[in-house]
């Protein structure tokens, strides 16, 4: 039985939730649809060190495209273990072959992207103190950590139990 105390303010209470109108107070009204585009593209380009930049793709993040300086972005600040093409061309919103075909135009590619930014966070994690290989495989997204105790050997020449022995 309804309360006859209880009145109704609102007309939208005999719809569901969902059916609701959304005010418009809070929305930005353009004069010409045109212009949420154009203020879309004004947007900075995403911040990536600049050494980091030219150490991948041997040009300077000003020379670079939005698409790869992005990717990049994800992949310094994201987690590597889920991080694939797939899902960072669905944050982008293109295509993986549009991102493939973007990052080619830069003379790079996504595996290229992840191996160096891999490496560039493997040294920072290190610079502070020794992990045990298990650890930084894991942060770094590698399923399996044989692979990443190839990748550290490619990449400085030594194994990575060497540098156990810089640290005690």
């Amino acid at each position: 039985m309804k309360n006859p105390t209880t009145t109704h303010t609102s007309t939208n209470t005999d719809y569901p939730l969902y059916l609701h109108k959304v005010p418009d107070r809070d929305r930005v009204r353009y004069s010409n649809p045109w212009d949420s585009l154009e203020r879309a593209s004004h947007r900075p380009k995403p911040d990536v060190p600049v050494e980091l930049s030219i150490r991948i793709t041997a040009r300077a993040p000003h020379e670079l495209s939005r698409t790869t300086l992005c990717v990049m972005d994800l992949l310094l600040s994201g987690d590597l273990l889920r991080l694939r093409s797939e899902e960072v061309a669905d944050t982008l919103h293109i295509s993986p072959t549009t991102l493939r075909r973007r990052l080619r135009a830069d003379g790079t590619n996504y595996q290229s992207i992840l191996d160096h930014i891999r490496r560039h966070r493997c040294t920072l994690m290190l610079e502070k103190r020794w992990l045990p290989g298990k650890c930084v495989a894991w942060e770094l997204g590698y399923a399996e950590v044989n692979s990443f105790y190839r990748a550290f050997r490619r990449w400085t020449g030594h194994n990575y139990s060497d540098l156990k022995q810089l640290y005690i």
